[in-house]
Formats: structure tokens, C-alpha cells, sequence
């Protein structure tokens, strides 16, 4: 049975108004439930604006976005859409809008005029999900960076999108914050949360299904992430992935079979030995 599209992209184009150069040209990109999508590109190249073409925030100046089959430029479409489509942005304080870490995961659905039962279900999934239950009296700004872009994402959570865009969300983190937003981006994947994740760490995607990227508002490469990741990083002047030249040592080692694609799962395995 064929799926249907969470994201349908076609021929997108969009202008700042002042600019000299469209921020995006001709864009076509379809991904569907449960896909990691990992959206890498140079500064300029368009992924913010694609990711607000994605939610409604921005419609596009030529072009359709289809969001669960729903046209996002279409006023009747954008508060479905939006609810449905979750923006989790660079910098977490920017999203916070309550002292407490519980009353800020349920600002969004207060905002539906759900039932108290119901909003309390979704602030405990969403702490649960995201870790953050033992800190639910926490003030909201004595959190570390890290469990602020968790909050941020709980606060996302907590509207049950179906799919969520992830605009630079581990760039201000540490790496054991980073590592801990890896780990629920995975669990969340697994449970079949649709992610648009963008990037331009390669360590990042080590677990996305496909690399996507932008050059001058342009899609230049949509494929696999291994594809990508084993042999084409270098042609878009990203650096090396530090899991890519362990691999590459595990491999002279004799520890992982020469000729085969670099899994994280079996490095990680291969490490354990």
C-alpha cells in the first residue's frame, strides 16, 4: 500500500523581499512517515527557509507545499498544519515561555483548550520522552543548555505532532547535551516520529535514513545516508564524520568486514569487543 506523503515539495521557490537571489529555486523533496531526513547545506543555502515552508510560517512565492495532503498556503490549512508539523529552533530560550518546566510543556496544549486530563497526559509523555520527568518543578531558566533544547523539544512534543523540524537544534550544545538530543531523536524515530533534522555537523546524521542537501536553494543531492556518508562529504566540503574514520580504523583492525557500509550500530558493537 502506497504512502502518503508527510512532506510533498514541489517546484518551491521563495524571495526575501530586498534580496538579490531567490532562498530557494525550484525546490522538490517528498518524505515520507518515519523517515529521518537530514538536511545539510552552507549558510545561505535555504534550509531555515525550507524548514518554514515545511510549517506554514513562510508560503511559498512559486510552487505548492503539501502538508499531509493539505496545501500550506492555504489560510484554512496553516493551524492543522502547524499543530501537526512541530519547529524546534537553535536556541531553546527563544521557545520558552513559562518559569516551570511542567507549566511550559503544557502551554501548547492550553492553547487547543484541551481538558486538564488530557493536557496532563501529554506534559507526562512528553517529560518522559524527552527525560525531563524528575525535573518538572525545575525553573524553566536554571536549566543547563541541554536540558533547555530538551525542554524545547518536550513543549514540541506535547502538541503530538506527526512530524517534527529540527532547525540547528544541537549547534549551542555540549557534546554530552548533544549526545543526550541524539539519543531522544532516536527513540522518538523509533517510534516512528517523521523528522526533518537540519545540520551541518556530519556527526549529527549518524543515524538518519537520508541526507538531503542544499546548495544556492537548490536540492544537489537526495540519497541514502550511507551513500552520503561513506563517500560524498567531501565533494560538499563537509568534514569528515569522527565515526566514519573509526570505522575506518575498525576496518584495518579486522574487527568490521572490509567493503561493507559504515554502520553506526556495528561500530558501536565492534567497540564493545
Amino acid at each position: 500500500m502506497e504512502q502518503t506523503p508527510i512532506f510533498s515539495i514541489k517546484g518551491v521557490a521563495f524571495s526575501y523581499q530586498g534580496s538579490g537571489r531567490p532562498a530557494l529555486d525550484g525546490v522538490n523533496l517528498e518524505v515520507l512517515p518515519g523517515e529521518w531526513v537530514a538536511l545539510l547545506g552552507a549558510n545561505g543555502s535555504g534550509k531555515s527557509t525550507l524548514a518554514k515552508i515545511c510549517n506554514a510560517l513562510l508560503s511559498p512565492t512559486q510552487g505548492d507545499c503539501f502538508v499531509l495532503g493539505m496545501n500550506s498556503s492555504l489560510p484554512e490549512n496553516i493551524p492543522i498544519i502547524r499543530q501537526n508539523v512541530a519547529l524546534v529552533f537553535q536556541n531553546p530560550e527563544d521557545q520558552i515561555v513559562a518559569s516551570i518546566v511542567e507549566e511550559d510543556v503544557a502551554f501548547g496544549p492550553e492553547n487547543l483548550a484541551l481538558p486538564f486530563g488530557e493536557i496532563r497526559r501529554r506534559v507526562d509523555l512528553a517529560l518522559e520522552l524527552t527525560g525531563m520527568l524528575d525535573l518538572r518543578r525545575r525553573g524553566s531558566y536554571s536549566l543547563s543548555g541541554g536540558q533547555k533544547q530538551r525542554l524545547a523539544l518536550a513543549g514540541a512534543l506535547a502538541l503530538e505532532p506527526r512530524a517534527l523540524v529540527l532547525d540547528e537544534s544541537t549547534s549551542m550544545l555540549d557534546p554530552e547535551g548533544r549526545e543526550s538530543f541524539i539519543d531522544c531523536m532516536r527513540e522518538l524515530n523509533k517510534r516512528g516520529m517523521t523528522m526533518i533534522q537540519i545540520t551541518h555537523r556530519m556527526e549529527d546524521v549518524a543515524f538518519a535514513s537520508r541526507i538531503v542537501v542544499l546548495e544556492g536553494g537548490r536540492v544537489v543531492w537526495d540519497e541514502a545516508r550511507e551513500k552520503f556518508w561513506d563517500r560524498e562529504y567531501g565533494r560538499f566540503g563537509f568534514a569528515e564524520p569522527q565515526e566514519l574514520a573509526i570505522y575506518r580504523e575498525l576496518r584495518s583492525r579486522g574487527l568490521v568486514e572490509a567493503g561493507t557500509t559504515p554502520r553506526v550500530d556495528d561500530m558501536l558493537e565492534a567497540l564493545c569487543l
